[in-house]
């Protein structure tokens, strides 16, 4: 029987398994690529967008489409279903081969919300459905509070550029200008410059993260989006 990672008895343990090892993990054990967690992650993304859809669609009524799209985008990101994996401790028991480890794999963002996706799908595979869909709900709520109450901050990239194309023909550009901290857990510094001139720089832990951070600070600057 697998062990209960969402509170939820799981009676498929070769498929538990397979959700818990991380592809480097299989490489050294000269295991087959299909014994990794990669084909249930790819399924387990689905059951992902899928539940979170139908939770984002009957909580807000009101939300068209285009909103509720971006909504779910930051809701399914690495960084909001990886905060979840840690919470309930997902990361220390995924199989990592002893060079990922000694990477600092098992606190890698990515490795941590692919095995998150993995087990979904595991668990949707093994009947537990609906089971799944209650854990998502409970889990995620909170997030979804966070993002729609902070739409502006998540959405600074797309604000930035939809102004700037409403000035001219130019683009935002993002430029990394440094990166410190260990290869696991690095922190990324990012600066937007728009006609040459920087408007915003910031930090994030992906790239991704510090340029939606630095992009903010660019619209505050515009006076786009009101300083927080």
């Amino acid at each position: 029987m697998c062990k209960n990672i969402l509170d939820v008895k799981c009676n498929n343990k070769k498929l538990f398994e397979t959700a818990i090892t991380h592809p480097s993990y299989t490489t050294e054990k000269e295991l087959s690529p299909l014994n990794s967690y990669e084909r249930l992650e790819f399924f387990g993304d689905s059951v992902l967008k899928l539940f979170s859809s139908e939770i984002l669609y009957k909580k807000y009524p009101e939300y068209d489409e285009g909103k509720l799209s971006k909504i779910r985008s930051f809701l399914v990101s690495d960084a909001t279903i990886s905060k979840i994996a840690l919470d309930i401790g997902l990361e220390r028991i995924i199989k990592l081969s002893e060079s990922e480890e000694k990477q600092g794999g098992r606190k890698r963002e990515s490795n941590i919300a692919c095995a998150f996706e993995a087990v979904l799908g595991a668990y949707y595979l093994d009947g537990k459905q609906e089971e799944v869909k209650r854990f998502l709900e409970y889990q995620l709520s909170k997030y979804i509070e966070e993002i729609d109450n902070h739409f502006e901050r998540y959405n600074a990239k797309a604000i930035l550029q939809e102004y700037t194309q409403s000035k001219t023909k130019e683009l935002p550009e993002y430029e990394l200008i440094n990166m410190t901290g260990p290869a696991h857990a690095p922190t990324f510094e990012v600066q937007v410059k728009y006609c040459g001139k920087i408007l915003g720089k910031a930090t994030g832990s992906t790239k991704k993260e510090a340029e939606q951070n630095s992009a903010y600070k660019a619209c505050e600057v515009l006076g786009i989006i009101k300083e927080s």
